[in-house]
């Protein structure tokens, strides 16, 4: 090749990268929960309506690996952070969880989780977090049931429910969508 052409080739490479996203590292924390869900930034195409409400309900059926925070419970982070980040009003989000399935266990507190998994439950702190945020955590009582889970060992502020099946459909009738990730 021609000296003119690897410059050329060089020159659309240069532009192509510095134009592109950083992966990982374009990731910072977001302006309502800092310490949770980061978010990064993005030319939207697709704009908010303005004083757009979001009623959004998050399945989750499986549980982190022991010492782990639940990806869902992050994600319920990030999704705050990019709407608040994006203008949306944090009152205008309202989001739910339907934990059912193994997961059902990452919503005890020490006293339980701890004896099954030899280690403190490490969503503890981001369940604090997001009940502060106004979002409503909801737990399967079939899986409960199941599980050996009761009311008394859920972490403060989770609700169990009758079902799963039961709060989504509730859920759907106050208006949430059921958020497919």
């Amino acid at each position: 090749m021609k000296p003119i052409v690897y410059a050329a080739l060089g020159a659309v490479l240069l532009t192509m990268s510095t134009s592109s996203y950083a992966g990982r590292d374009a990731f910072h924390p977001g302006p309502a929960i800092p310490e949770y869900g980061r978010i990064a930034d993005v030319e939207n195409e697709f704009p908010l309506a303005e004083g757009i409400e979001l009623h959004v309900a998050f399945d989750v059926d499986t549980q982190a690996e022991p010492g782990e925070i639940n990806r869902s419970l992050d994600s319920a982070a990030r999704f705050i952070n990019m709407h608040v980040a994006a203008g949306v009003a944090p009152e205008n989000i309202h989001l739910a969880f339907v934990i059912h399935g193994t997961a059902t266990k990452g919503m005890t507190h020490d006293e339980v989780y701890e004896p099954l998994h030899g280690v403190s439950n490490a969503n503890a702190a981001i369940i604090e977090v997001l009940l502060a945020h106004g979002v409503d955590i909801y737990v399967c009582g079939q899986s409960a049931a199941y599980h050996d889970v009761g009311n008394e060992d859920l972490l403060p502020g989770v609700i169990m429910a009758l079902s799963a099946m039961t709060a989504h459909a509730q859920l759907q009738q106050m208006g949430y969508t059921l958020n497919p990730f």
